[in-house]
């Protein structure tokens, strides 16, 4: 379907549309011909993007012909002689619009991976003419009399369960997009959203200008604290950016992390975590503020035009949570809980400070600093001598083993050439069964940093899997940010750094194992697809993973028993910060969103919301408002970032019935409920009734506080 078919996956909005397969029912040798982008994918495993063949220069002449080419798709369905039919209405919107899914596949990588000042041109041309694309869809009249006429023909006489889910699913998202609405109302409707694009498009190009322009340059006298591997890269990024002899740290996460963590040169730690929180907030023509208010009163006035009261009101009825009560009830269960472990924390951590004579009080950029001094007090653990057994190269096994005891997969590298890959960076390699050897997809990986290439992590699809017109093979990547080392280092990483892989190749296991029959089905329920990734993450601290392949970098010896005893103890140290940083920013998301956005000035509402909720003052929210990519570049995670805590509510009672198997993590009979109700179907069943399937009962939040040591409430939320 295209009206659903821009979709987000994880940390950050990338436009992608769902793929299709070729139904050979137009003909149009020169836009097939004159234009790779537009063009059938061949070679091997049924065909693949050609991204060596991939200019940015051919980028907008492909959109404009996709788009043309879908509209005429759409027209055809919307003006059939034939009476409306599920296979006539809903298969063919399935079908519809191949050419521009292909293009959309090289249009994500532009976007996300291969960003330049070139692309960025075009793309603020284009946003709002996709914008105007997907309304003539969404607002198409005919069309959607037929897909009605097929919805209540389905309510009167029930069609088999999955095509059932895709005419509720179609027909609730044009309901949802204004397909109801007057002519005047539409009118207005389409006029916002084409507006709203061009303001996504500019806030996250904005974030990108501000972490691509304010790097920190370090002389050989200011590296007090870092590790030799940490030097090294800095030394390299910086050379590669002109910059011979110094030593970059970038704007990045991946890079201001571990500086603020190990730097001992405070003023250079405020100056680096000044930089990366004040990304669109800097008062320039890359400030975000103006853009951020007016994205509000444009979502409030659109979702007013049908009769909602506010935005969330309209977002989350589709949601697991079903309303913005339900969202917030849930975080503000866990909220005292971690504002009162952060002040334990800080406490710790001044009293260290104190004792060494430091004379300062805890800032936010002492945060990182002074909680590794509180680990290794405590626990006598040193995350730098833990990162010395995470090798990227031994994790991404170690991802290798988990899939194939849970799943049954084999990887297998692919021939480097045999595949086109965008960056020399990219790695891909061949998914199949390993018993019947049978081929299920491809999976590229791209994991590190680089110039014009988005920050955080995320999964993405090229291909999914569908059998409506045959089976189709999956292409999936996972995208990380992992500063490069220099020549003949290992890739070191640290352990919410490893966390952060596993949980990005859970979304990329959700994609091989899909089997749905169509599109529509690979969509997913935000506050649900998220609890697949996450609960993937816990087998990185399963017994089989650590003993195999957490080997040091330069000896090759396992990790030492006693200090992986160590990670076990700590597995709740700093969960007040990690806790408070997220739930900070899913409440400010929720709170804008529920608040009248008439003059509103975003840089106060952030000041005295978190005022209001007793945010502590030495640490700041993950995401701050002005950079909150998650929920302005896009609508993917706007009033849904919350759903990160819904699904590790779901998580932590998943692994627990794991944990009380006779097999724990391993254990076959659960792992088989896992795929077959938490995996395959996708979004073919309601995700609370897939997971009653899986557990026999729907989830708890006991599990989840039991998860990060804080008190268990009495009653259930």
């Amino acid at each position: 379907m295209i009206l659903k078919s821009i979709k987000a996956v994880c940390i950050c909005s990338i436009i992608l549309l769902t793929g299709c397969k070729k139904d050979e029912k137009k003909e149009d040798p020169i836009a097939m011909s004159d234009n790779v982008l537009l063009q059938e994918w061949t070679g091997p495993y049924q065909g693949v993007p050609a991204f060596d063949k991939m200019d940015v220069a051919d980028i907008k002449e492909a959109v404009l012909k996709g788009m043309e080419l879908g509209l005429e798709d759409i027209e055809a369905i919307a003006n059939a002689p034939e009476a409306p039919t599920f296979e006539n209405t809903i298969v063919a919107l399935e079908a519809s619009a191949d050419e521009l899914n292909h293009v959309f596949t090289y249009y994500g990588i532009l976007s996300s991976n291969m960003s330049s000042p070139e692309f960025r041109e075009i793309q603020t041309e284009l946003a709002p003419k996709l914008s105007e694309y997907n309304s003539k869809i969404s607002q198409n009249t005919k069309l959607f009399e037929r897909i009605k006429a097929v919805y209540d023909a389905s309510q009167q006489k029930p069609l088999p369960s999955e095509q059932q889910r895709v005419v509720d699913l179609t027909y609730k998202g044009f309901e949802m997009n204004g397909a109801n609405l007057d002519e005047d109302k539409k009118k207005r409707y389409a006029e916002i959203n084409k507006k709203l694009s061009s303001l996504y498009t500019k806030f996250s190009n904005n974030v990108l200008h501000d972490e691509e322009n304010y790097v920190t340059y370090l002389n050989e006298d200011q590296l007090n604290g870092l590790s030799e591997s940490f030097i090294n890269s800095a030394a390299k990024i910086a050379k590669d950016k002109g910059q011979e002899g110094k030593y970059a740290i970038t704007n990045t996460r991946s890079s201001m992390d571990p500086f603020l963590t190990y730097s001992t040169e405070r003023e250079l730690r405020k100056k680096v975590w000044t930089n990366y929180y004040s990304r669109g907030d800097n008062g320039d023509d890359y400030d975000n503020n103006a853009l951020i208010a007016e994205i509000l009163k444009l979502r409030k006035e659109r979702v007013g035009l049908l009769g909602y009261n506010n935005y969330a009101e309209w977002r989350l009825q589709d949601r697991m949570a079903k309303t913005p009560k339900n969202a917030m009830n849930l975080m503000m269960a866990v909220w005292p809980a971690a504002i009162a472990r952060v002040e334990e924390e800080v406490a710790d951590m001044q009293a260290i400070a104190d004792a060494n004579g430091d004379n300062i009080t805890i800032e936010p950029w002492d945060y990182r600093f002074y909680a590794e001094k509180v680990r290794k007090k405590k626990y006598d653990l040193d995350s730098d001598e833990v990162k010395q057994y995470l090798q990227l190269d031994k994790l991404t096994e170690a991802l290798f083993y988990t899939a194939g005891r849970l799943f049954n997969y084999k990887f297998t590298p692919v021939e480097e050439g045999k595949v086109p890959v965008f960056h020399e960076d990219v790695k891909v390699w061949e998914v199949t069964d390993k018993d019947s050897g049978k081929h299920i997809g491809l999976w590229y990986l791209d994991p590190f940093a680089r110039e014009g290439k988005r920050s955080g992590a995320w999964a993405t699809t090229y291909r999914s899997y569908t059998s409506y017109q045959g089976e189709t093979n999956v292409l999936a990547s996972n995208n990380s940010n992992f500063v490069k080392p220099a020549p003949g280092e290992a890739v070191l990483v640290s352990w919410d750094d490893a966390e952060t892989f596993f949980h990005e190749f859970g979304h990329a296991l959700h994609f091989f194992s899909s089997n749905v029959a169509y599109p529509t089905l690979n969509g997913g329920v935000r506050d649900y697809t998220e609890f697949q990734s996450q609960l993937l993450e816990r087998w990185l601290s399963t017994d089989e993973v650590i003993n195999q392949f957490l080997v040091h970098h330069k000896t090759g010896e396992p990790i030492p028993a006693d200090l992986v005893e160590k990670i076990k103890k700590a597995s709740t140290f700093n969960q007040g910060f990690g806790t408070t940083e997220y739930l900070a920013s899913a409440l400010i998301d929720m709170k804008l969103h529920l608040a009248d956005p008439t003059n509103i000035d975003i840089d106060q509402f952030e000041r005295e919301t978190l005022t209001e909720l007793n945010m502590p003052e030495e640490l700041p929210m993950r995401h701050r408002t002005p950079h909150f990519g998650h929920v302005f570049s896009g609508e993917g995670y706007a009033t849904a970032y919350y759903g990160y805590m819904w699904a590790d509510v779901l998580t932590s009672d998943a692994a627990e019935a794991f944990k009380e198997s006779p097999g724990g993590f391993y254990d076959a009979e659960v792992a088989d409920k896992l795929v077959k109700y938490l995996f395959a179907p996708r979004n073919a069943m309601d995700p609370a009734e897939a997971y009653r399937l899986f557990r026999g009962r729907d989830a708890k939040i006991e599990a989840l506080m039991r998860d990060r040591g804080f008190p268990v409430p009495t009653t259930t939320k």
